[in-house]
C-alpha cells in the first residue's frame, strides 16, 4: 500500500511530532528537493517521501530511479548542534536502517562501507548524505531500499541487487520503522559520535577481515584485507605496507 502522510503519522504514534513528513506522488530527487527546502529554512526532522523518483542520485554520480511500488525512497533533514563533526554519519545511518529492517521482519542485513545495505552480498539499499553548503552540521540523508526488483531490470543489475520481497508490504509502516530507528541513532550519534556505534557497525560489516579489492577513480585497484573502520568511520585497509585509513567517498569494495 503506497505511503500517505496520515498513515506514516499513525504508524509513528507519539514520535510523529518529531517529524514533518511530506509525501509526493513523483519527484526528480528527494535529496535535491529537500536541500532546497533546507536552504529556505526547513526544520530539522523534515522528511520528503517520493512514491516515484525519476532522477534520484546515488554515490559517485550513479542514478537511483524508483518506480511506484518497487522502492522506498525518502530524504530526512537533520540539523545537529553547530560544531558537530559529521564523520561516520553515513555509517550510522546504515546501522539505523539495518536495525529497522530487522524489527519489521526483514531479517538480518549486512553493511558495506561506506553507504550500502546488503542482503546475501547483493545491494538492497543505499544511502546518500549531503551536507548543506555553509552549514556542515546540517545534513540531508537520502535513503533508497528495494521492495521488489522490476521485471524490466537488466540481468547484470538484477544479479547484483536484492529486494525485501515482504509478503504484505505496508510502505507507511516501513517508513515509520525507519524513521523511528533513525531518530534513536541520530540522537546517539549527536551525543557521542560514531565511536558509540562502531562496534555494532563492525559486527554487521559484510567484508570484515576479508580479502578485498580497493578501487578509486583514476587509480589501479589494490588488494588487501578489510579491517573494518575506526571511530571516525574511516575504512581500515591492510596491505603489506601496513594499515591505512581510507577517507575518500570515491572508493568501492569488492571481494578479492
Amino acid at each position: 500500500m503506497p505511503a500517505t502522510i496520515a498513515a506514516i503519522a499513525s504508524a509513528l504514534g507519539p514520535l510523529a511530532r518529531r517529524f514533518d513528513v511530506d509525501v509526493l506522488d513523483t519527484c526528480a530527487s528527494t535529496n535535491a528537493e529537500l536541500l532546497a527546502r533546507a536552504d529556505a529554512g526547513a526544520a530539522s526532522g523534515t522528511v520528503l517521501v517520493a512514491n516515484e523518483q525519476t532522477a534520484g542520485r546515488g554515490r559517485r554520480g550513479r542514478s537511483w530511479i524508483a518506480s511506484p511500488g518497487d522502492s522506498l525512497t525518502f530524504s530526512l533533514l537533520w540539523r545537529f548542534a553547530p560544531g558537530t563533526a559529521p564523520a561516520g554519519l553515513s555509517l550510522a545511518v546504515g546501522l539505523a536502517v539495518a536495525r529497522a529492517l530487522r524489527k519489521v521482519g526483514a531479517g538480518d542485513t549486512a553493511l558495506k562501507w561506506p553507504n550500502d545495505i546488503l542482503r546475501n552480498r547483493r545491494k538492497l539499499g543505499g544511502i546518500l548524505v549531503e551536507l548543506l553548503p555553509g552549514a556542515p552540521h546540517a545534513a540531508v540523508i537520502g535513503i533508497g531500499i528495494n521492495l521488489h526488483l522490476p521485471a524490466a531490470m537488466p540481468p547484470d543489475l538484477r544479479a547484483a541487487s536484492a529486494a525485501l520481497e515482504l509478503p504484505a508490504t505496508d510502505e507507511s509502516t516501513l517508513y515509520a520503522a525507519l524513521l523511528t530507528e533513525l531518530l534513536a541513532t541520530l540522537e546517539q550519534f549527536a551525543a557521542a559520535g560514531f565511536a558509540a556505534l562502531r562496534d555494532e557497525w563492525v559486527a554487521r560489516h559484510a567484508f570484515q577481515d576479508a580479502p578485498v579489492l580497493l578501487s578509486a577513480d583514476f587509480a589501479v585497484p589494490r588488494e588487501g584485507i578489510c579491517r573494518g573502520v575506526d571511530t571516525d568511520g574511516a575504512l581500515l585497509f591492510e596491505t603489506a605496507a601496513g594499515i591505512e585509513r581510507v577517507l575518500s567517498g570515491e572508493v568501492s569494495l569488492r571481494p578479492a
